[in-house]
């Protein structure tokens, strides 16, 4: 037995003193009971950071023996020793577990450290373990503590691979080895083979604590439960014929089946239907739903239709869920180019299931999530119809004019056409040749005055965007942002452009090396806001997924990195390592806090600055500058109060009205008229609705102002109506439209929908044109006539002609007639 040695008290000689000793150094002792090598925990995501460790059952002995649970970091136990250390190791080496007073080991608990993650906690203040086994979409098992005050331990992850107690020889067969034959009987029943650490631990515990395994959530085991968890957690949802008793209650009973009839589920007597309900004394709660009290059969049916639905949806989600983790690992990249579209939109998007997961939380149920997928479905078929459609229609002879007229309507017009009978407008778009070095070259002379009008250049970058090879886009965007005025030459631009440059400078020198501003209070807050947006912001980019390049630099670095680095702490737990391109956007970004001081920094607006840096090859200035002038284009979107928003989301939902009279209903019997679901897409942008290359395709047409300084509300209706008949068709309420619009990130297509976009807006200037014609019509004519009229309605109409039946014309507010203003002064 290894002994941990304590300093006797001085009065050994004396009785009392003796018992009084040897009670304190028996309440100091913890013997180690159990001990598995190699369960990390992960501070990050990052492999680098991962902390090795043992997980322990610790008995404190005393007059009350209190069982604990321990995990001890390899460097705590490094700083004890190498005996410490051999005592786990011969712990977890130890062939006999069940006699603990067989070769004890005592051990002091190594004192806990925040930054090492350690923990050790009494048995009886675990609520419950959140248990996950090794699978196919997760490589190592791993086990979640949650304590009764409601607090998470951090979750242990078990290295099999690694483990000494894993990769040698389990103990039974060592046991049974080791003895001679026939076996010796012992006291504790036979154990089955272990498959996993996190198993091993749980039937370690089964020794100590009562641990119940929940029947509502199996991952979910309960240590010690009380009444009411044990009833709540062992109800028996289905019995093993539950299935064939719905089944049977079905029209598939009676039904022409090819099922042979031995096959099928056996019938139901009809005798016991009609009194009471004969499952009533059956634990499973799916059989006593089958007849509740005071409900019909056909609504019975319902229920256990629906019950069925869900378990199906439950094997669904569980399939999807294991599809997007292994599509989504970085083996599996090369091999996603050649797989189908509809697999192709199950890779997870880093970061782009926030809302998604909100849903979750806030009650979508599982058959809700069942409809929405469905509708996803319907979607995705009815892309690959429409594409097979355009290729048809390419390949047949373009001869034919109406063919032409008709492919281009792009099928989501029809209302305009029905109603008001106006032309279908056709799109202008021509992504496929866009704006190149020699365009751009011709539009200006030697002196690089420009020799087209501004609203020319506009215009073509509307219809074909702009080259993004090279750094076309550079010399482009900020043009159409306005930091550099259009009329000018070369002399003017450069003055202009260093008056610019030193603005920025004294606007940065305000908080860059000023140590009282730097570290006062609210500029603490703000940089702590802005150094975690912008770590999180396109982890994905080159630039921004690699740590410090120079994190071992020398004394000079980390001066320089005190000095000018925002984060305001160097350990900011979980969050994904900074680099020098993520500080020097937060840089800009606190910039522009003591820039515009009323409005400030807001959350979000990080993912308009990062496209913007990397466009502008990551100069400071000039991505300063470009983003002031987005900021002037959408700071409304950031105002504390929402009401820029509010304004938006009005305006988009006045516009539905009036473009889709139907679908405005549909959202407003599914209590949908808030749009929250369109909230994002308009808030950023569609930031995080389109790939990285896409978004700054969007941003530069959204930039033109070519037809409506709102344009960003028709690209929004344009997904609305692209997906106008799944939402109709298969999601009636508000949830199932939220989740649906959520998944739609990283699925639409850019082109397809800009083209709507457009054809949506020259149909609504056709709409508000043909409105203000019929008004002022109206209008003349009942100013030249009012007599004429006055005596007709007095008198019967003697032609017999049957009466003017007035068309109601759609009012159109304030709001929605600014969508016609292009151009920014």
């Amino acid at each position: 037995m290894v002994e941990i040695k304590h300093e006797q008290a001085q009065g050994q000689n004396d009785g009392d003193g003796d018992q009084l000793s040897a009670s304190v150094v028996e309440e100091s002792k913890y013997r180690l009971l159990y001990s598995k090598s190699k369960v990390y925990v992960y501070p990050t995501a990052y492999q680098k950071d991962h902390i090795p460790g043992f997980v322990a059952l610790v008995k404190r002995e005393a007059i009350n023996p209190v069982y604990l649970v321990a995990w001890i970091p390899e460097s705590l136990l490094c700083e004890k020793g190498t005996e410490e250390w051999d005592k786990f190791v011969k712990i977890e080496e130890r062939t006999n577990l069940d006699d603990e007073d067989e070769d004890a080991v005592l051990i002091d608990l190594p004192a806990s450290r925040p930054e090492s993650y350690a923990f050790s906690v009494p048995l009886t203040s675990i609520y419950s373990l959140l248990v996950h086994p090794p699978a196919l979409s997760l490589w190592h098992g791993t086990i979640g503590i949650n304590l009764i005050n409601g607090s998470t331990l951090p979750t242990l992850h078990f290295h099999d691979d690694e483990s000494l107690s894993m990769t040698f020889p389990t103990r039974r067969s060592k046991r049974e080895s080791s003895s001679s034959y026939p076996p010796t009987p012992t006291r504790s029943n036979p154990r089955l083979p272990i498959s996993w650490g996190g198993e091993d631990l749980l039937s370690r515990l089964k020794s100590y604590a009562h641990i119940l395994r929940s029947t509502l959530e199996p991952s979910l085991y309960l240590v010690d439960p009380s009444k009411a968890d044990i009833e709540a957690h062992t109800r028996q949802i289905f019995d093993d014929d539950a299935i064939d008793d719905i089944l049977a209650r079905s029209s598939y009973a009676n039904s022409h089946s090819p099922v042979p009839a031995h096959r099928r589920p056996r019938p139901l007597s009809s005798s016991g239907a009609s009194t009471s309900n004969p499952y009533s004394s059956r634990p499973s709660v799916l059989h006593r739903s089958l007849y509740p009290p005071s409900v019909s059969t056909t609504q019975n049916a319902s229920q256990a239709r629906m019950a069925l639905l869900q378990s199906f949806s439950n094997i669904t989600r569980a399939t999807r869920h294991a599809a997007q983790n292994i599509l989504s690992h970085p083996y599996a990249k090369p091999i996603l180019p050649h797989l189908p579209d509809p697999v192709k939109s199950l890779v997870n998007a880093n970061g782009e299931y926030e809302w998604g997961s909100w849903v979750e939380k806030g009650g979508v149920g599982e058959f809700e999530s069942a409809r929405v997928y469905l509708a996803r479905w319907a979607r995705i078929v009815a892309e690959e119809g429409d594409r097979a459609r355009r290729r048809e229609a390419q390949a047949l002879s373009a001869s034919s004019g109406n063919l032409e007229e008709e492919t281009s309507s792009l099928g989501v017009f029809e209302l305009l056409k029905s109603t008001i009978n106006l032309p279908t407008p056709k799109t202008s778009r021509e992504p496929w040749n866009p704006v190149d070095e020699k365009t751009w070259e011709k539009w200006f002379d030697a002196d690089g005055r420009p020799k087209v009008r501004i609203e020319e250049m506009q215009r073509e970058v509307f219809r074909r965007g702009i080259d993004p090879t090279g750094s076309l886009r550079k010399r482009i965007w900020p043009f159409l942002l306005g930091v550099h005025a259009w009329d000018t030459d070369h002399k003017e631009r450069a003055m202009s452009w260093e008056a610019r440059k030193q603005r920025y400078h004294e606007i940065k020198s305000e908080w860059c090396g000023v140590p009282e501003v730097f570290e006062r209070s609210d500029v603490l807050e703000e940089r702590h806001r802005i150094d975690v947006d912008c770590r999180r912001t396109d982890r994905t980019h080159p630039l921004f997924c690699t740590a410090y390049t120079g994190a071992s630099g020398g004394e000079a670095h980390q001066l320089d990195r005190r000095i000018f680095t925002i984060s305001p702490q160097t350990d900011i737990g979980a969050q994904p390592p900074s680099n020098e391109h993520i500080d020097k956007m937060a840089g800009i970004l606190l910039t522009y806090n003591f820039y515009d001081k009323d409005l400030g920094y807001v959350q979000g607006m990080s993912d308009l600055c990062a496209p913007l840096y990397v466009v502008m090859d990551m100069e400071e200035e000039l991505t300063f500058w470009c983003f002031v002038q987005v900021m002037n284009r959408m700071g409304q979107n950031f105002l504390r109060d929402q009401s820029g928003m509010k304004k938006q989301l009005l305006t988009l939902q006045d516009l539905i009205s009036v473009m889709d009279p139907e679908l405005y209903r549909h959202f407003e019997k599914a209590d949908g008229l808030n749009l929250f679901f369109c909230f994002r897409w308009v808030l950023i942008a569609f930031k995080r609705e389109f790939t990285f290359d896409d978004v700054l395709r969007l941003w530069e047409v959204l930039w033109t102002d070519y037809y409506s300084n709102n344009f960003v509300l028709f690209v929004a209706l344009a997904v609305l109506e692209s997906h106008r008949d799944p939402i109709l068709r298969y999601l009636p309420e508000f949830d199932e439209i939220l989740k649906y619009c959520n998944d739609l990130s990283m699925t639409i297509e850019l082109d397809s929908t800009l083209a709507q976009a457009e054809v949506l807006f020259l149909s609504y200037a056709q709409l508000v044109a043909d409105i203000d014609r019929r008004r002022a019509e109206d209008e003349s004519q009942f100013s030249s006539s009012s007599n004429v009229r006055r005596r007709r309605s007095s008198t019967p109409n003697s032609s017999g002609a049957a009466p003017k039946v007035n068309v109601v014309l759609p009012s159109l507010s304030e709001n929605l007639r600014e969508l016609l203003r292009a151009g920014r002064s």
